[in-house]
């Protein structure tokens, strides 16, 4: 999960599980909607540190689990050693016509060219397999992230958008990537779904997690004024009754083979 950014491995596996086991707790009703079957065999693609795939162990389903981040998969090994788990990047998969489903949680808006992962995905499914998957869309954590870019401005600095690493689709957008990677759409949703980030420190901690190529070639002690801008300028706006809500918007599909 939140896994497939970059060629170096900047994930604090631990420091995820501590600050931000949401996101795998927000995939429970994704888990639903999958409906996984006794014997099937499913792929988790961005598996994180594996909470998702050894739900999905526990419901009788042959799980594999990949990531590519080699700390996340090192801590999903650690914490449950019955699954197998593998570093792979989600455009390139190893396999052919191999699982009936494939599960993805806050995954894909890591992933560009997005076009490539769906063909590899793809790729990996049986005939008739299903593509089960949710991730950021159109308009997520853009109250937090208009909000940086404006900081960094501020301060000086130009903002290169290759440095903003994600990939925040419409469900129009997304649904025609998947069926030029030959997949049925079967549903697309689009939703709301504001975000606790625990605490006082919820939005610096977010940022840390997850923001910091917005900050690249960026001097640290620069890096925390701006964050503290960025804290001082959205408390108003996004903090409230002690926590951080993030403006998450979230994209669910399923496409079948």
């Amino acid at each position: 999960m939140e896994s497939f950014q970059t060629t170096e491995d900047n994930w604090d596996a631990k420091l995820y599980d501590i600050k931000h086991s949401f996101v795998s707790k927000y995939g429970n009703s994704l888990v639903e909607l999958l409906n996984p079957q006794q014997g099937e065999k499913i792929l988790d693609l961005g598996c994180g540190t594996g909470d998702l795939a050894n739900k999905l162990y526990e419901s009788g389903v042959e799980i594999v689990g990949v990531d590519k981040s080699q700390n996340m998969v090192e801590q999903a090994t650690r914490k449950y050693s019955q699954i197998q788990f593998k570093v792979q990047d989600a455009t390139n998969l190893d396999y052919n016509n191999e699982f009936d489903a494939v599960f993805s949680n806050a995954t894909l808006h890591w992933v560009q060219p997005a076009i490539q992962a769906l063909h590899a995905i793809y790729k990996s499914l049986k005939q008739g397999g299903r593509f089960v998957a949710e991730f950021g869309g159109k308009g997520n954590v853009q109250t937090i992230t208009d909000e940086i870019i404006l900081q960094i401005k501020e301060a000086g600095f130009e903002f290169n958008k290759k440095q903003f690493p994600w990939f925040y689709p419409s469900i129009a957008e997304y649904s025609t990537l998947m069926e030029e990677a030959g997949f049925r759409v079967t549903f697309a949703q689009h939703f709301d779904r504001p975000t606790p980030l625990d605490g006082v420190n919820g939005l610096k901690n977010w940022i840390e997690m997850f923001g910091n190529h917005l900050f690249d070639g960026i001097p640290d002690h620069t890096r925390d004024e701006i964050v503290t801008n960025v804290e001082n300028n959205l408390k108003g706006i996004l903090y409230k009754d002690g926590n951080w809500i993030a403006d998450y918007k979230r994209i669910r599909v399923i496409g079948v083979k």
